[in-house]
């Protein structure tokens, strides 16, 4: 799954060369949209398995707990086969949620079916046009790495603040972040791949999964709030 090439000389090429696709960032880009195809459909049927079983939501620290404890998995068994297992646990998992979220949202608002399908369309405009950028486009987003980490650390521990003390505004006003900060994290990452800065087509996976679940999360939260209908 990893070339020979160490990380830290492959970001160094990047860095002097960031115009430069390399054979291997095509390989692992190949690689990435495959299993991150095939990873939304199966995270696609288990939301939908979950919302037609009317699956009851197991709470925010049982969510967190698992979605965190899979991605530490996944990150520990990046470099082996088990790896491909654990990664299709994590996107499972967050499909189930991903599935009880969409059934409150349709069970709360009479347009709540719309309002999910505003959210994917969003999220695939976001997504393609992000890519696009960076697949065409000479600029080295590198620098953007340092600065999209701790904003996610800010936005994530904002979110936690809005979620315990009952905080609406805050909680849009994260929701916005997340959804900027994702689509950036998406530059970032295609470029990464695509110039050798990111040799594991596992965790590349990961990171746009993530980003693509947040998006859809945060974008279904900002249309709830000003577009939703009682």
């Amino acid at each position: 799954m990893n070339t020979n090439k160490p990380v830290t000389q492959s970001y160094q090429t990047v860095a002097s060369q960031p115009a430069v696709r390399t054979e291997a960032g095509n390989k692992v880009l190949r690689n990435t949209y495959l299993l991150l195809s095939m990873t939304l459909l199966f995270s696609a049927a288990m939301a939908w398995i979950s919302a037609a079983n009317n699956w009851p939501y197991p709470g925010f620290m049982i969510t967190l707990v698992g979605y965190l404890g899979l991605l530490f998995l996944t990150s520990a068994l990046r470099n082996s086969a088990w790896g491909l297992l654990s990664i299709f646990a994590l996107t499972g998992f967050m499909g189930v949620t991903m599935g009880q979220i969409i059934n409150a949202y349709v069970n709360f608002y009479s347009n709540g079916s719309e309002l999910v399908m505003m959210a994917l369309g969003g999220t695939g405009v976001v997504f393609f046009s992000m890519s696009g950028i960076a697949l065409v486009s000479k600029r080295d987003f590198s620098w953007m790495g340092k600065g999209l980490l701790v904003g996610i650390i800010v936005a994530f521990v904002a979110g936690l603040g809005a979620f315990f003390f009952q905080m609406p505004a805050l909680s849009l006003a994260v929701s916005s972040m997340f959804i900027l900060l994702m689509a950036g994290l998406i530059l970032f990452q295609t470029q990464q791949i695509v110039n050798g800065g990111e040799t594991n087509y596992i965790m590349a996976t990961v990171t746009l999964f993530v980003a693509l679940y947040s998006l859809i999360q945060n974008m279904m939260h900002l249309l709830g709030f000003f577009a939703g209908e009682d």
